[in-house]
């Protein structure tokens, strides 16, 4: 009898010590990391993490105006294309404005132009006036 009790206390103690009643099935001591809860937890966790990143870079980019990485001081005012490939292009550089002159493989500034025009002329009319020709309005007037 002593030996039933030498072999049933040993049992006794691991499944008390495993959380179960004696009779009982005992518990999973570990977990294993690749099932299938861990695995969902964890891509939703990295999903997470992607999402707040990507989130606050896109907030980065559109409020806030680092040196450097915005537009600058260069500004297109308006355009007119000449041919197949050349365009003359307005465009206002720190405060001053300049026609300048695309073709294939090379840029070129046309004619640097005063500041004191009104800003509601449009293109054509500030081309017009700058090259000397008589602008679309100035033609049909009466005089």
């Amino acid at each position: 009898m002593l030996t039933r009790y030498l072999i049933a206390a040993p049992v006794l103690l691991i499944t008390a010590a495993a959380g179960a009643a004696p009779g009982e099935v005992p518990a999973r001591l570990t977990e294993s990391p690749l099932s299938t809860a861990n695995l969902i937890e964890t891509a939703a966790g990295l999903a997470v993490v992607l999402a707040v990143m990507l989130g606050l870079a896109w907030l980065v980019k559109r409020y806030v105006q680092l040196p450097g990485i915005g537009k600058g001081h260069v500004q297109i005012l308006g355009g007119v294309s000449l041919g197949a490939r050349e365009k003359a292009v307005l465009l206002s550089v720190q405060g001053r404005r300049l026609l300048v002159g695309i073709a294939p493989g090379q840029v070129r500034t046309l004619m640097v132009l005063d500041n004191e025009e009104p800003a509601d002329q449009d293109f054509a009319e500030k081309l017009a006036h700058a090259s000397g020709e008589p602008s679309q309005h100035d033609s049909g007037a009466v005089s």
